[in-house]
């Protein structure tokens, strides 16, 4: 098994990046509105009905267009969340009702402010803010349109902390609550469904990224469930792909992040595990009582057994499984046969090849997995937990503590604040 870490797949493998030349700007958007409006007596019924520009949806005193509702959905695909029609529309609503909640009070966001935004944002991909707006614009999404979506993620912020901030306060003993449980956030689960595409050469692995591009423009859990039947190579695709709960600490961390932005039914960024890319989608997301601190580094083996999935492989096994309870227990069934037959290892969580990974996070110590393969699916790969190490929680920092359970907080607060103007607010669909 190679050792070398397989990072996710970042979108700018695919492509060559070059200096992002603004696609739409504020004048060419007002030119066009005008000439639009213009041409509006002249043009006939049916290309009235084609208008980028006709609103779809007014909220209070304020209009939704046809063209913003195309640009969010071209957005939302191109960053991996749910691209549907009503996600992207109900995201425009929102962001409308927090804008004019800042705007009573004043609030704007400053041009350094925006340019700060958009880095953090391409950095959660390794990307500059120059690669990811290359990135966008060749999925056509217009430089004004990302803007807009970052620059309400920045006012909402500042008006979250501004409105909700004085009425948080973080006691020193829910610090110390947090910091015995080996993390601020008590805990999380998520569940997941898996899609794993071939990738043996350049060639299987274009098209696997076009088939998972397809898939996730059409992210719902039905039509995930039924592309993992019809194209997952991984054993999973029996059960339409879908995972158990896994608590969300024991993903690899690439993973953890991707999940954590994701919209329920949203789908991340394909996965590279050497000979496979894979996708995931979120089918729920819940907080648990007990701690998943990540852990700082995994011990598990890895037995190597001839015939991939054959009935004969998986015999073996069975067999194998029936006879051990520890890690140490497969010397004793490798013995006599090739050192490589066997490999058990310590390694940083970072350093743990994707597709094992993602296997380990779903066991305990002393569980198996027989899911992957190696050599092309000509060798089974036995898969054992041996056991997770973890860094000692006296190391935390309080303020971090502090700082993630107040966000955690301000965020609650907002999106019930945000739910009531939702609730006042006069939304009318054309």
């Amino acid at each position: 098994m190679r050792r070398t870490p397989q990072d996710v797949e970042t979108f700018h493998n695919r492509h060559h990046l070059r200096r992002f030349t603004r696609l739409v700007s504020r004048a060419t958007l007002a030119l066009a509105m005008m000439v639009t409006v213009a041409l509006t007596g002249l043009a006939p019924r049916g290309a009235e009905a084609q208008n980028l520009f006709a609103p779809v949806v007014q909220v209070n005193d304020e209009v939704i267009t046809r063209y913003e509702l195309n640009q969010r959905i071209a957005l939302m695909s191109a960053i991996g969340g749910g691209a549907t029609e009503k996600a992207a529309l109900d995201a425009l609503i929102n962001e409308r009702l927090q804008m004019s909640a800042a705007k009573r009070v004043g609030l704007v966001a400053t041009e350094d402010g925006i340019k700060a935004g958009i880095e953090e944002f391409a950095s959660r991909g390794s990307l500059s803010a120059e690669e990811l707006l290359d990135f966008l614009a060749k999925r056509g999404v217009a430089y004004e349109s990302f803007r807009d979506f970052v620059e309400v993620g920045i006012i909402w912020r500042d008006y979250a902390r501004d409105r909700f901030g004085p009425k948080v306060t973080i006691s020193e003993a829910e610090i110390d609550r947090a910091l015995q449980q080996n993390g601020p956030s008590g805990g999380l689960r998520v569940l997941l469904s898996e899609i794993f595409l071939p990738a043996r050469n350049a060639s299987e692995r274009a098209a696997s990224e076009r088939r998972a591009a397809s898939i996730a423009a059409n992210p719902t859990i039905s039509a995930f469930a039924a592309a993992a039947r019809a194209y997952s190579v991984a054993p999973s695709k029996a059960k339409s792909g879908r995972l158990d709960w896994v608590p969300l600490g024991n993903l690899p961390p690439a993973l953890q992040s991707a999940v954590t932005a994701l919209p329920k039914g949203g789908v991340t960024a394909p996965l590279s595990t050497g000979n496979a890319i894979g996708i995931f989608q979120l089918r729920a997301i819940e907080e648990i009582d007990t701690p998943t601190p990540s852990p700082t580094s995994i011990k598990y083996a890895a037995y190597y057994i001839a015939g991939g999935h054959s009935e004969a492989a998986m015999s073996r096994a069975a067999k194998v499984a029936a006879q051990v309870d520890t890690c140490d227990d497969l010397y004793g069934i490798a013995k006599g046969e090739p050192e490589s037959a066997l490999e058990i290892d310590t390694l940083p969580f970072e350093d743990i090849p994707n597709d094992v990974a993602v296997e380990l996070a779903q066991l305990d110590p002393g569980e198996v997995s027989t899911a992957l393969t190696r050599a092309n699916g000509q060798t089974l790969v036995f898969l054992m937990m041996c056991g997770r190490n973890f860094a000692e929680t006296g190391e935390a920092d309080r303020d971090t503590v502090r700082n993630s359970l107040q966000g955690r907080r301000l965020t609650a607060l907002a999106a019930s604040y945000l739910s009531e103007l939702k609730a006042d607010a006069v939304i009318t669909y054309k």
